[in-house]
């Protein structure tokens, strides 16, 4: 709860408008209610999660015709929506719940993770890296929770931030940051690849002297006016080939990872571990050795390139939320071959070209299923077997048994990286990934033991 100066520079008339309900607009709820705010809400299609916790919390619907001060709009609402310009036009600032999290909770250090692939990964493997070095840290924002959810249970939050998140930020300040990769995707939000990449790079606006922006090795920016990052001062590459400290300690060969944690995120995420301890002016005995036992035995983010099976020599691998060019050519070139790719789902857009080329040698066979499978099937030009059952258990059984028959030496790994969304027959890409996770258990369980006789 803030202290009573607090609470009088945030009126409560008018109140503040939370602006799209689901899982953000929910954080942003109750956290508005912790600090004793007035709030009410929009929502064109609110569910009825939405709708019984805005009556336990006593918040009403608003009105467009209502004058506000703040308003605090989901990261899923256009930036140019109607309504909301019209609020704007109305004198109401619009922010989102990372930059609310920033303004009510100014003691709490905030390192944040960007990118078109990999920023979950590296996410949650910095908020690992820095408990190992005795750091309060929790993650949350794009990833659950939300953002608003861990702000008062740590000394450091790592924030996973989505293109539409940095649109809200307000100058926000990230003294650590990190920009995992840019590549091309929500073309259909910012309209084109220089607006979204413009979008990421609001990471840094904040940024002040003195703070660390990480960048991989080669980046390259959509739109001349971009370029000017990488020659920010507190500009650093980080280098997916060598996991050490800034001064050159080693701390592990990336090959010693555990599955699923890609070495690129590593490395972002030790530097960005030091940045932090550097910024919260702690020392910390033998941190080299911590950072490499803390690698050692790090946890991989669900449905991120997750080993979830394996029978003899073949490794079951699953990337559900693998719907960006860039992750799933990550994903294709750190699979063990020979690889039976399976892909489907609803298109967002994705260059194939790049994947044709990373698969060839690699993939021996495609498996699609779902809506534009057969089609990402076609123009991959790769072997490919259709699946065409319509029900999203059923497909994915299909496709895992499908799979098998093409590595019938017992050895390789079936990659589920889909390409496109998993609107066409699952709620989202973790019921995705969890059938294809079922489907496994119930192919390898159905398998003789070794010895049996068939």
């Amino acid at each position: 709860m803030t202290d009573q100066r607090q609470q009088d520079s945030l009126s409560s008339d008018p109140p503040w408008l939370i602006y799209g309900l689901g899982r953000s607009g929910r954080g942003v709820a109750r956290f508005l209610h912790g600090e004793g705010l007035a709030a009410e809400w929009l929502d064109a299609n609110p569910g009825a999660e939405d709708q019984a916790l805005m009556q336990e919390l006593g918040f009403q619907p608003g009105s467009l015709d209502r004058r506000y001060q703040t308003v605090v709009a989901a990261p899923g609402v256009p930036i140019d929506h109607p309504d909301l310009l019209a609020l704007q036009s109305s004198g109401a600032e619009i922010i989102g719940e990372v930059a609310l999290a920033a303004r009510q909770r100014p003691g709490v250090t905030l390192v944040g993770v960007t990118g078109t692939a990999g920023k979950g990964g590296t996410t949650t493997l910095t908020a690992q890296l820095l408990r190992a070095a005795g750091v309060n840290a929790l993650e949350g924002g794009n990833i659950d929770p939300p953002l608003l959810d861990v702000i008062d249970r740590c000394e450091v939050a790592v924030v996973e931030l989505s293109s539409f998140q940095l649109e809200r930020i307000a100058g926000t300040r990230f003294p650590v940051a990190i920009i995992t990769n840019l590549g091309i995707d929500h073309l259909d939000r910012h309209g084109s690849v220089e607006n979204y990449h413009a979008a990421k790079l609001h990471i840094a606006d904040g940024q002040q002297p003195g703070d660390v922006l990480l960048l991989p090795p080669a980046m390259q920016l959509q739109g001349e006016h971009l370029r000017g990052l990488l020659a920010l001062p507190q500009a650093r590459h980080f280098d997916p080939a060598r996991l050490a400290l800034s001064d050159g300690t080693p701390l592990l060969d990336p090959a010693e990872l555990p599955s699923g944690i890609h070495p690129a995120n590593a490395a972002a995420a030790v530097l960005a571990t030091e940045a932090a301890l550097l910024v919260l002016g702690r020392e910390v005995p033998d941190l080299a050795g911590r950072l490499t036992q803390a690698l050692r035995q790090a946890r991989p983010l669900g449905g991120r390139f997750e080993e979830v099976g394996r029978w003899r020599g073949v490794q079951f691998i699953e990337d559900s939320i693998a719907t960006r060019t860039l992750a799933v050519q990550s994903a294709l070139e750190h699979a063990r071959p020979p690889i039976v790719w399976v892909v489907g789902g609803r298109d967002k857009g994705a260059e194939l070209a790049p994947l044709r080329e990373t698969a060839q040698g690699r993939v021996r066979q495609v498996v699609a299923f779902g809506e534009d499978g057969p089609r990402f099937a076609a123009e991959l030009g790769l072997p490919s077997d259709i699946i065409t059952a319509q029900d999203g258990m059923a497909a994915m059984q299909a496709a895992v048994a499908q799979a098998m028959t093409h590595l019938p030496e017992g050895r390789g790994t079936v990659l589920l990286a889909p390409i496109g969304t998993s609107f066409d027959l699952y709620r989202n890409y973790q019921e995705r990934g969890a059938a294809f996770r079922q489907a496994v258990q119930e192919w390898t369980a159905a398998q003789p033991a070794p010895g049996d006789r068939p």
